[in-house]
């Protein structure tokens, strides 16, 4: 009997030990309350005073998620144009599908998880974010080192955002997006 509930006991250590998720992790204290940090993620206006020029946001489960990072791009290549929410508990966590820019179309193909948890701090919060889901092999790794450089920018601008008071202006990139899109337009086939 002793050998039996030993055996167990390691049987089921065994099978709880796992190998920790690859995954990127970050997390920043943003001067605002939550109410306004959670709507900056949660709705289209918000996301553009500090993520990108343009966006969908639906905050519900399914809802869209769509980031355009740039408007002008063919439908599929403005950003996370096809994007949706998962889950979502109010002014505390939400959770996305993500995917690799275009310059990475096997890695684009698939999707990985953002998960954002917002927790009060005073007068600010900390904001979580955790990236999971990714591949090791083709193009993940660089798809993986992207976001390990892209997501500080984002969540700095997000402080920015809220240290200043202003949206973030998005005229100097949409004048560039609109340049670079008329030079390739320009080349031949």
């Amino acid at each position: 009997m002793f050998t039996k509930l030993l055996l167990t006991g390691a049987l089921a250590t065994a099978c709880t030990v796992q190998a920790a998720e690859p995954s990127i992790e970050l997390a920043i204290q943003v001067k605002a309350p939550v109410s306004a940090v959670w709507q900056a993620w949660t709705s289209s206006d918000g996301i553009t005073s500090f993520f990108a020029p343009e966006a969908e946001v639906d905050p519900r489960p399914d809802g869209a998620f769509h980031i355009f990072m740039d408007p002008y791009a063919k439908p599929g290549m403005k950003g996370a144009d096809t994007m949706q929410v998962l889950a979502v508990e109010p002014e505390r966590l939400l959770s996305f599908t993500w995917n690799a820019p275009p310059h990475l179309a096997q890695a684009r193909a698939q999707r990985t998880v953002v998960i954002l948890r917002f927790t009060p701090d005073g007068e600010t919060t900390r904001l979580t974010l955790t990236h999971l889901g990714w591949g090791s092999t083709g193009e993940w790794p660089q798809a993986r080192a992207y976001f390990e450089k892209a997501w500080p920018n984002v969540l700095k601008n997000l402080q920015t955002r809220f240290e200043t008071g202003k949206p973030y202006d998005w005229s100097a990139w949409r004048t560039q997006l609109k340049q670079w899109h008329a030079k390739e337009e320009r080349k031949p086939e």
